[in-house]
């Protein structure tokens, strides 16, 4: 039986990948990029061959293997696996480029900002203090080609062969015998007397000063050459030269250089320093605290770099909205660097995050996210906004603040392209309806008209045909004046989508009834419409051959291409939430929903009026909009007038009518509605068909735009409800049609005849002989009630002490 012996670097859990080495430390070390095998996860790897007659550069190799094992701290080169064989080292550690490499790439891109390069130079000095003053150890080997940078654009420190012990344990520092690293000792080294004082820190510091002569001025030919500073900053300037002065003595502690360069005014003294610092303790910060950074975060991260935004900022903000309570203040930090991601890493990093805000309740983090939604719209798939965002989204449309049911409405035009059948044409419309036909603030009414018109083309060919005429000529009757625009450019904006007929029949009427609005605005839009509409009329006029080209979008299923003209045709008719609707919860920080009260029908004799019943705020079913919202549009026009003359928009249409009479009550008449015009239509009401019956009812140019000379005369005998006596005396005066219904009516029948209001007097007679019977009855049962205690009285006798009194 054959055995075959394992390959240790088979069976190792990194693989290189096939490409020439990056470089490294000057040695015998070569850098290579690899990834796990398992996951593909990038990382760097550093490989040293053992090769005979090199023992001790193999020992000095299995040195720096063991120090970077052991060693770890931010700042430091992270160790992650290794491989040690007879035949070679290897050594795996986070990935990162060398410094030289990533400084020549960042001079081509446009060259490195102080800001990264004090950043950089921070970690470095703090990896040094670390080393100095907490393990005692003496890198031996700083400069250019010992530092790295990883994919945030962190400098690590790494190329730890030559490190040795400060306390003198295990002998002094080893021989490198490499010329291209001993250029870098400072000068005292080549003094063997041992009369030179120095601290056990002077030789790192002067390759400190080597270090930032080589990141501003590159490359350092000779050590005579750190005595002109050349482009290092003025700011840190003083600090390089104490760290290159001759004497070892005056050379600072790696903290104190710290100290120094962050004082005020100093090169480490800036913003993207600070955002760093604080990012490193994020987890021990107090609440206040974060929330205060992130709220000033945004403001500076145009100006750092976009690596450190990718990979440092960003996870913060993760984890900071996940597992720290940030709540809203994250949202626009993390917006303005998710532009720095490509489309797959924003839907693995930020939409969960997104879905996740928006089942929220906090206020705050609904509107900045409704705010900011064009930032992320495009990233999100149309399962995900049907299932997971727009059920929540709605509940905007609900809400008693202003600022977000107005916020909801602009942002159905980002999600209506993605919104399903029964999302966009049923659930938005029933919103859209109660809105406008109800919402007590003036320009969410103007915008949900506007946003109508945008999304009109995304419709359904019968929801548009059952829609859009019915909401536009609602608007048309709003008492702000803006509303009343947006009506009329609602309709010029979807001209397409009307046949000829609804543009003679239906639109044209609504349109010509504002040529003489009270506000110029609204004149001059109509007029502009009303044009356009005749032009498009007489033109098929004459060429019938053009019908079927100008109706083809009729009946057209919903395109998103017809949406980017109807895009155009208007901005929000009013500024918004940052300055109108805001304006309004200054200036009104109480104000409810506007209660109307409903004409109650006459209530008969013996039985309590009920109280007015207000028009809830809630949304209501089409069914409940049929009988009170005729009333409460009436009441609406009054009282917004009122709140918008506060406001100081202008003259705006005062409310001129006035609840009608209602029918006679016990026959379950209809509320009749007294409109601007001077006779009202008396067609029966249509029951709904659905549920934007309402917008058909209401919106419909049939009711209040149709001319009394139009209307069918009434049958003759036959008299108005509110001409009619209601059963009382006659008189010759015609007074309130209501002031005789407390009077008790006769008690004996009123002859009639049928030639004269024979209909009423038959409803008279009827009402009267009902009321007699239970009059009647009422005796009857009084008697029977007497006769029965008479009798009780009689067989009981004398009433006994303590016995009920029963009379």
């Amino acid at each position: 039986m054959w055995f075959f012996a394992r390959d240790p670097v088979r069976d190792f859990p990194f693989e290189l990948i096939p490409e020439p080495p990056e470089g490294g430390p000057p040695g015998p070390w070569a850098l290579h990029r690899g990834r796990k095998k398992a996951t593909g996860c990038p990382v760097s790897i550093f490989v040293y061959d053992v090769k005979p007659g090199a023992e001790e550069q193999t020992q000095v190799a299995k040195a720096a293997f063991k120090r970077l094992k052991t060693l770890r701290h931010p700042n430091i080169l992270a160790y992650i696996d290794g491989l040690e064989t007879e035949k070679c080292l290897h050594v795996v550690t986070e990935a990162v480029t060398p410094l030289g490499i990533y400084l020549k790439a960042r001079v081509e891109a446009g060259g490195l900002k102080e800001l990264e390069i004090s950043w950089g130079l921070h970690q470095i000095v703090k990896a040094l203090s670390f080393l100095v003053n907490d393990c005692s150890l003496i890198h031996n080997n700083v400069c250019m080609a010992a530092v790295f940078v990883d994919r945030a654009g962190e400098w690590k420190l790494g190329g730890l062969d030559y490190m040795y012990s400060a306390q003198g344990n295990g002998g002094g520092p080893p021989r490198k015998g490499i010329p291209e690293l001993e250029q870098y000792d400072p000068p005292e080294l080549a003094d063997s007397s041992g009369r030179v004082v120095r601290e056990k820190w002077s030789a790192d510091m002067w390759r400190l000063g080597c270090l930032i002569w080589e990141v501003f001025n590159g490359p350092l030919p000779r050590a005579a050459a750190l005595r002109n500073p050349g482009k290092i900053p003025k700011s840190l300037v003083p600090h390089y030269c104490e760290l290159v002065g001759a004497n070892p003595k005056v050379r600072p502690n790696p903290a104190r250089f710290l100290q120094n360069c962050r004082a005020p005014g100093g090169f480490m003294s800036n913003r993207f320093v600070e955002t760093n610092l604080f990012l490193e303790e994020i987890q021990i910060k107090e609440p206040a605290e974060k929330q205060k950074f992130f709220q000033e975060l945004s403001k500076s991260l145009d100006a750092f770099p976009e690596d450190f935004c990718r990979h440092k900022v960003l996870p913060q903000l993760l984890t900071a909205f996940e597992f720290g309570n940030a709540g809203a203040v994250v949202l626009t930090p993390l917006f303005k660097v998710g532009k720095f991601l490509s489309a797959e890493e924003y839907q693995q990093k930020i939409i969960p995050v997104v879905v996740k805000m928006f089942s929220s309740t906090d206020r705050a983090m609904r509107i900045r996210l409704l705010q900011q939604m064009e930032q992320f719209i495009q990233y999100l798939d149309e399962p995900t906004v049907n299932t997971q965002i727009f059920p929540h989204v709605v509940h905007g449309f609900l809400d008693t603040n202003p600022a977000i049911r107005e916020q909801t409405v602009k942002s159905m035009l980002l999600l209506a392209p993605k919104l399903n059948e029964a999302n966009l044409n049923v659930e938005l419309m029933k919103h859209f309806a109660r809105l406008q036909a109800k919402d007590e603030q003036g320009p969410i009414r103007c915008n949900t008209t506007v946003c109508l018109g945008k999304i009109g083309s995304y419709l359904s060919a019968s929801t548009r045909h059952r829609v859009l005429t019915s909401a536009f000529s609602r608007a048309t009757k709003d008492p702000f004046a803006p509303s009343r625009v947006a009506g009329v450019l609602g309709f010029a904006a979807t001209h397409n989508l009307y046949s000829m007929n609804d543009c003679a029949h239906k639109i044209l009427p609504v349109l010509c009834g504002l040529t003489v609005d009270p506000e110029k605005s609204v004149r001059d839009q109509a007029f502009k419409a009303i044009r356009s509409f005749l032009s498009k009329l007489e033109s098929v006029s004459e060429d019938p051959t053009q019908l079927e080209e100008v109706e083809k979008d009729v009946h057209a299923a919903s395109s998103p291409g017809m949406g980017g003209a109807a895009a155009s045709w208007a901005g929000w008719a009013v500024t918004g939430v940052s300055s109108l609707t805001s304006k309004l919860i200054r200036v009104h920080p109480t104000t409810a929903p506007a209660e109307t009260n409903i004409p109650q029908r006459p209530t008969p004799e013996g039985v309590p009026a009920p109280a007015p019943t207000p028009v809830p705020a809630t949304p209501t079913t089409s069914g409940h909009w049929e009988t009170q919202e005729e009333d409460k549009d009436t009441a609406e026009d009054s009282s917004a007038a009122d709140r918008w003359d506060d406001e100081d928009w202008g003259s705006l249409e005062e409310a001129e009518s006035v609840l009608a009479q209602q029918d006679d009550w016990s026959t379950g008449g209809q509320v009749s509605r007294a409109s601007q015009v001077s006779n009202s239509d008396h067609k029966p009401s249509k029951s709904p068909e659905s549920d934007w019956s309402s917008w058909e009812a209401e919106g419909s140019w049939e009711q209040g735009w149709q001319e009394p000379s139009s209307q069918e005369p009434p049958l003759e005998g036959t008299r108005l409800a509110s001409e009619y006596n209601w059963g009382g005396p006659e008189s010759s005066d015609k007074g309130d049609p209501f002031a005789t219904l407390s009077a008790r009516p006769s008690t004996q029948p009123r002859p009639h005849s049928w030639g004269e209001d024979n209909w009423e007097g038959l409803e008279t007679e009827s009402r009267q002989a009902k009321a007699e019977l239970a009059r009647k009855k009422r005796e009857e049962r009084r008697r029977e009630m007497e006769a029965k205690r008479t009798e009780r009285k009689a067989a009981k006798g004398p009433m006994k002490l303590g016995a009920r009194k029963l009379d």
